[in-house]
């Protein structure tokens, strides 16, 4: 079936094609707007999966750690550490445990508070970095250990800070989808009007045909070709100028945050060649439908 409808679409009928007229302001319409719309659906397709990507990526790299603030008096700090690094190395699904130096902590706290950070002079709590064995660990249980043996000690999981990052990157990977489906929708809606625009001009040449014993679904489906084709041929010079500007966004390295990925990898570059296809069935739809209930109304 689907063979049969690209090869009709690609033969065609140089007669029925006279009935569309070759240029004119239906031709650029279409084939602008499967462009444009094709064009910012590379980019939405681009922020879809990059914000799929961002998730798996905080999700995972925050589930396997943890740390363990400790405040204390400055007397007291280095036994607590001692304590809690005690704890830590016999508990159960803990794979390993270490205290972060002064260094590091300096380097966590540089972008809020610059270079020259005093740690040291500071009353800043000591912070201990776990990193979680594959069959985890009682977080529950672990709490009450340090509570009883170091009361300085709180364990952060980083739940709170997991779940709303991987809950905003859903979101805007649930957004980058929706906006397609707009994208879609708006490319019918034009291509559409330009259709009736194109039947309601050629109204007498569609009277003849009829005269001469030329069937509606003769007449339609020369309407049908001509406009998936203009639609085919705008949605390809879309695709690969999206696909071009991706490629030139700044990589990793350069941008770095939200920018870090924004793109596609490996296959994910064939994903933006689908959409001039998806862009061209939905042409093909609502050329198709117009193009039945436009010929009725000429009737």
């Amino acid at each position: 079936m689907m063979k049969q409808l690209l090869s009709r679409l690609l033969q065609g009928d140089r007669q029925a094609d006279r009935v569309v007229p070759p240029s004119g302001h239906t031709a650029w319409l279409t084939s602008f707007t499967a462009g444009a719309m094709t064009f910012l659906a590379v980019f939405a397709l681009a922020l879809s999966l990059a914000a799929g990507r961002m998730a798996d990526r905080w999700s995972e790299a925050l589930a396997r750690t943890a740390t363990v603030r400790i405040s204390a008096p400055p007397e007291q700090l280095d036994l607590q550490t001692r304590v809690v690094l005690d704890v830590l190395s016999t508990t159960p699904g803990v794979e390993s445990a270490r205290a972060l130096t002064d260094e590091e902590q300096r380097k966590l706290l540089e972008p809020w508070f610059g270079p020259d950070l005093p740690v040291e002079a500071l009353p800043i709590p000591r912070l201990i970095e776990l990193t979680e064995a594959s069959d985890g660990y009682d977080a529950e249980g672990l709490r009450q250990r340090l509570a009883a043996e170091a009361p300085g000690a709180v364990l952060d999981d980083h739940t709170r800070w997991r779940r709303p990052l991987v809950s905003a990157a859903g979101r805007l990977r649930l957004l980058g989808l929706m906006s397609i489906l707009l994208i879609g929708g708006t490319m019918a809606a034009m291509i559409t009007l330009a259709a009736n625009a194109a039947l309601a001009a050629n109204a007498q040449v569609i009277e003849v045909l009829r005269l001469v014993g030329a069937r509606d679904s003769y007449i339609a489906r020369a309407f049908v070709r001509r406009f998936t084709l203009r639609a085919l041929g705008g949605a390809l010079a879309g695709a690969l100028a999206g696909m071009i500007g991706v490629a030139l966004l700044p990589s990793a390295e350069a941008a770095g945050g939200f920018l870090t990925g924004l793109g596609f990898t490996g296959a994910g570059w064939l994903l933006p060649l689908l959409l001039p296809v998806i862009a061209a069935a939905v042409a093909y739809a609502a050329t198709r439908r117009a193009a039945n209930v436009k010929l009725r109304e000429l009737t």
